[in-house]
C-alpha cells in the first residue's frame, strides 16, 4: 500500500444509490472506495456493488464494510473490519485473497491488527468528527505514536480535509480516509481533486476535475 492514499467512505446521509453515483464520478481522484451501511441486507449491499462496478468503478478500488460474502460475491478487493467482526486471521482463513483492513483506535489496537494478520488499519478519529457528536478527537500526538508502533499501513480518518490532510501525512500515515468531506461537500468532485492535491502536496495541478454537484448526484 502506497502512501498517500485517500479512502472514500460512506456517510450515513446517502442511500447505496446515491453513494454509488457519487462515487462512480469521484473514483479518478481516490483510492479505495468503501461500501458501508450497516442496515442495508446483503442482498441490497451486492445490488450496490454491482452497480458501482457496472459504472466504471474498477473492483480494485472497491472496499465492504463488515461483509466478507458481499466482499466475495461482488469481486471486491477488499474488507474493512470492525470492532464487532470477525478477528483478520479468522477472516484471512475464510477469503485469503481479500485485502484486509482493521478499524482501530488505540496504537495497541493497531499492534493488535497486525498480529492478527491485517493489511493496514484505519485509525481515528485524528480531529473532531460530525460522525463521531461528542468523542474527543485523538489528535496528531496519538496517530504519530500509533505509526511509530504498529508495523502495518495507518490510515487515518476523523475530519480530515484539504487544509490538514498535509499535517496528517507528516505523522507518517499511509494515508487518508474521508466521508462528509467528500459526501457532504457541494461539489464533490472538486473536493476530491482538492483533497488528492492537499495529500500529494502538489497544489495548483490541474486534474481536469468534472464538475458535479450534489444536488445533481442526489437527484
Amino acid at each position: 500500500m502506497a502512501k498517500g492514499e485517500i479512502h472514500l467512505i460512506m456517510g450515513g446521509k446517502l442511500s447505496l444509490l446515491q453513494f454509488a453515483r457519487l462515487a462512480a464520478n469521484v473514483h479518478e481522484w481516490v483510492d479505495y472506495i468503501h461500501l458501508r451501511e450497516k442496515s442495508a441486507t446483503a442482498r441490497e449491499l451486492l445490488a450496490a456493488a454491482k452497480d458501482m462496478l457496472s459504472s466504471g468503478i474498477p473492483a480494485a478500488q472497491l472496499v465492504i464494510n463488515d461483509r466478507i460474502d458481499v466482499a466475495l460475491a461482488s469481486e471486491a478487493s477488499g474488507v474493512q473490519l470492525g470492532w464487532h467482526s470477525l478477528d483478520p486471521a479468522v477472516a484471512r482463513l475464510l477469503a485469503p485473497g481479500l485485502r484486509l483492513g482493521r478499524s482501530v483506535h488505540s496504537a495497541a489496537e493497531a499492534e493488535e491488527a497486525a498480529m492478527q494478520g491485517a493489511d493496514y488499519c484505519l485509525y481515528g478519529h485524528v480531529y473532531p468528527s460530525a460522525s463521531k457528536p461528542g468523542q474527543p478527537a485523538h489528535g496528531l500526538a496519538l496517530l504519530a505514536e500509533t505509526v511509530r508502533r504498529c508495523p502495518l499501513p495507518v490510515i487515518a480518518i476523523g475530519g480530515i480535509g484539504p487544509g490538514n490532510a498535509g499535517e496528517v501525512m507528516q505523522q507518517g500515515a499511509a494515508g487518508i480516509a474521508v466521508m462528509s468531506g467528500i459526501c457532504g461537500a457541494g461539489d464533490p468532485c472538486s473536493a476530491a481533486r482538492a483533497i488528492r492535491l492537499a495529500v500529494q502536496g502538489a497544489p495548483g495541478r490541474d486534474l481536469g476535475a468534472k464538475e458535479v454537484t450534489f444536488d445533481e448526484i442526489a437527484d
